[in-house]
């Protein structure tokens, strides 16, 4: 499939306090542990970011892309914009960076079924994760239209595109706790995934044999 990995990283963290792309979960910042999550797709990877953010110690990553939002600071939609803009690919996976847990076998089941669309995005009851999702080169158009005309939402971006939403009993089949959409917002998020990801690592390493965390990047 002609598909490259767009990772969102322009936030400026204001309810942490930080950037929390540069915060530790384990041995990685969570940018560099999200971009080492895609290295699976085998793929260009795209970094969107500010320009107060480009220092993100990704030069290790030989195969990353940074580029700047064409408006920065004005949310997502300009993120997604901006990467499927400077994207190669027809079809883009697009993330943001602060999501510790992805799930390859998730990601690539959602790759997999997105003929035919504009844009496959996970949806649990009324929860949708418009960052965690895949977005054709065919969203330009009427993301461009919105932005022009000063509207910065993704929910409205879907109701002009066609939509194939991955319902609850889809994702459970891959990330049955849903860790793949936890986010980083405060210093409990940040706790917590420091606690999770100290788990799987043991789980790895033989220490915890009933410790594997579902939904873990890292199996």
């Amino acid at each position: 499939m002609d598909l490259s990995c767009i990772v969102l990283a322009g936030g400026r963290g204001l309810r942490l306090g930080r950037n929390k792309a540069l915060e530790a979960i384990g041995t990685q910042t969570l940018v560099q542990r999200t971009v080492s999550s895609l290295i699976f797709c085998d793929t260009e990877i795209i970094v969107v970011t500010g320009p107060h953010n480009t220092e993100l110690g990704l030069e290790e990553f030989g195969h990353v892309r940074l580029v700047i939002d064409a408006f920065p600071g004005r949310g997502p939609l300009v993120g997604i914009y901006t990467g499927l803009l400077n994207s190669r690919a027809d079809k883009n996976l697009v993330v943001a960076c602060d999501m510790p847990f992805l799930n390859p076998k998730l990601l690539r089941y959602m790759a997999e079924i997105s003929e035919g669309y504009d844009a496959v995005v996970p949806r649990v009851e009324r929860n949708v994760e418009p960052l965690h999702a895949i977005y054709g080169k065919e969203c330009l158009t009427q993301a461009k239209y919105l932005l022009d005309d000063g509207i910065y939402s993704v929910t409205e971006l879907f109701k002009r595109i066609r939509v194939r939403y991955v319902e609850a009993d889809e994702i459970d089949r891959f990330d049955p706790e849903h860790l793949s959409f936890f986010n980083i917002n405060n210093e409990a998020d940040l706790t917590r995934a420091r606690e999770i990801e100290q788990k799987e690592r043991l789980a790895m390493a033989g220490s915890d044999p009933g410790g594997f965390i579902p939904g873990s990047s890292t199996y």
